[in-house]
């Protein structure tokens, strides 16, 4: 399994701040619960790869592998 691994599982994803000041991403899945926190900076260092991923993705052509 990798990241082009397609998977037909729903899951819930949930962000948001914690009472610790942390980012919490809280990710629901057949009934597994995932929080996964991160400082501030960390969280700053996801959210720029998220933008180059998306970035990335929109240079993909549909259908191509």
């Amino acid at each position: 399994m990798g990241i082009n691994t397609e998977r037909d599982i729903e899951a819930n994803l949930q962000i948001g701040p914690t009472d610790l000041g942390m980012v919490r991403l809280f990710i629901l899945a057949d009934g597994i619960e995932i929080p996964m926190d991160f400082s501030p900076e960390e969280a700053d260092e996801i959210a720029e790869e998220i933008k180059l991923a998306a970035t990335a993705a929109r240079k993909v052509k549909p259908g191509r592998k």
